[in-house]
């Protein structure tokens, strides 16, 4: 018995807990990608905001009194007025909510691949079983990460009561997770839970169902082995359906 136990203790970390390392990966991945894109969310929801406190001050003459018109010149005034650095403010909740939600899902559905459904004899996943795998990797992964998420949206809401001229309601965001936990309980911190992982759902369903059928095919009939780089470039063709799925998620939102 020592001898295998020795063996194990010079593998990767990676091969020794692949589940922790699957989970850790795609973390650190979601956190790049969240910082990458964060200021192009701000510069979205605080045209959003805008906009709504606007029409609830001034009705239809807000169009005229809006101080920011377009992505560009919104980001440009952020960075005038406010600083650089406060393109990336509320990012730390942001953060949270997609290392949580991204390394559950791609943990859930490594688990369900491998185990739970298991491939055919000759290493092939039917599409129905990835179908069903990302479904349920959605709902996981959003369930897990909707307290993250809750938190997120309710920071993102304070950016309105300040332009509404209202005082804000959290000083950060351990105090919002402390203030939502005392008022509404361990409950408080799943509310809205049933339809975002309706939504997450469907957008797994299509995401992780793409990835790991393209993936698939990549390693069968071309030269390309089940590496990083086949990852990555199974992830950009994957890329190119998220429009569709975010267009669905968002119709999805608004029945």
């Amino acid at each position: 018995m020592s001898v295998p136990e020795d063996e194990e203790r010079l593998l990767p970390l990676a091969q020794r807990w692949p589940r922790a390392s699957k989970f850790l990966l795609s973390g650190c991945a979601a956190t790049v990608a969240e910082l990458a894109t964060f200021p192009l969310d701000l510069t979205k929801t605080r045209l959003q905001m805008q906009g709504e406190a606007a029409l609830a001050r001034l009705g239809d003459s807000a169009r005229e009194s809006a101080p920011y018109r377009g992505m560009v010149r919104t980001a440009l005034g952020i960075v005038q007025e406010e600083g650089f650095l406060k393109l990336w403010q509320g990012v730390t909740p942001a953060i949270y909510r997609h290392i949580v939600y991204s390394g559950g899902r791609m943990v859930t559905y490594e688990h369900l691949r491998e185990v739970v459904f298991g491939k055919t004899e000759d290493k092939h996943y039917p599409l129905w079983k990835s179908v069903i795998g990302g479904m349920m990797a959605g709902v996981v992964g959003q369930f897990l990460a909707n307290p993250t998420d809750l938190v997120k949206v309710q920071m993102q809401m304070e950016g309105k009561r300040k332009l509404e001229g209202k005082p804000l309601r959290f000083r950060g965001v351990h105090h919002a997770f402390a203030k939502i936990l005392a008022e509404g309980g361990v409950r408080g911190l799943w509310a809205g839970w049933v339809p975002n992982i309706q939504r997450a759902a469907l957008v797994n369903m299509g995401d992780l169902t793409t990835y790991d059928t393209v993936k698939h095919y990549l390693v069968l009939n071309t030269p390309l082995e089940d590496n990083i780089m086949t990852h990555g470039l199974s992830s950009r063709l994957t890329a190119s359906i998220l429009p569709v799925l975010s267009n669905l998620q968002e119709a999805f939102s608004k029945e």
